[in-house]
């Protein structure tokens, strides 16, 4: 989704991201970009004039696209947040920033095991993680768009089913909770994020 002035990323967690570099120039040596994860944070410079930093410890995800696109592998709840790409000539900024918000959607369960017995309850609770918390429910809520629990088929979970109990404390959070059957082995459900079609999913094994 691109804005005004900023771009937004929406990704879910474990996947490969391209964050682009609206302001770049005719080639990446005068690119540098910097990562703040938190509005009173210091930012974090990860590429540098073109060449990646070796003393962040995101270096061995990070690669600069030809374009001079910051690509992230394996993306993590923890990598959220505002990135920030800007063009130096010797020492001069020379465009204004071009700013990418990074919005990541990450699922996570109440159990720690990998296998779940039948009978037992399991919550899984879905968040989006934005830059800062409190942004993410103000931009949620002013843009329509909504998180919600879809089963295998695509079909929305809704709370009226006995099976299932949906909470949802804030905009940018959703728990879905259940007791496991034997016929959930291996069944997948997914949260969404409505608008821009991006979705993370949880697989329940049942030992």
């Amino acid at each position: 989704i691109s804005g005004v002035d900023d771009d937004h990323v929406f990704i879910s967690s474990g996947e490969n991201v391209s964050l682009p570099c609206n302001n770049a120039l005719h080639d990446c040596r005068s690119t540098t970009w910097s990562y703040i994860r938190f509005r009173h944070s210091a930012a974090v410079e990860l590429i540098a004039l073109g060449i990646k930093k070796k003393d962040t410890e995101s270096h061995e995800r990070l690669s600069l696209g030809s374009d001079c696109s910051l690509n992230i592998k394996n993306i993590t709840k923890d990598d959220y947040g505002s990135y920030r790409c800007q063009q130096y000539v010797n020492g001069q900024q020379q465009v204004p920033d071009a700013r990418v918000f990074l919005h990541v959607l990450h699922v996570s369960s109440s159990s720690s095991q990998t296998e779940i017995s039948a009978g037992s309850s399991v919550s899984l609770s879905c968040q989006l993680y934005s830059y800062p918390g409190v942004f993410c429910d103000y931009w949620i809520r002013s843009e329509g768009i909504d998180l919600l629990w879809v089963n295998q088929a695509g079909d929305k979970l809704k709370i009226s089913d006995s099976r299932y109990q949906i909470s949802a404390p804030g905009h940018c959070i959703i728990t879905l909770t259940t007791t496991l059957l034997n016929e959930d082995d291996n069944r997948e459900w997914r949260c969404e994020v409505t608008q821009v079609k991006t979705s993370a999913t949880y697989t329940v094994k049942i030992s």
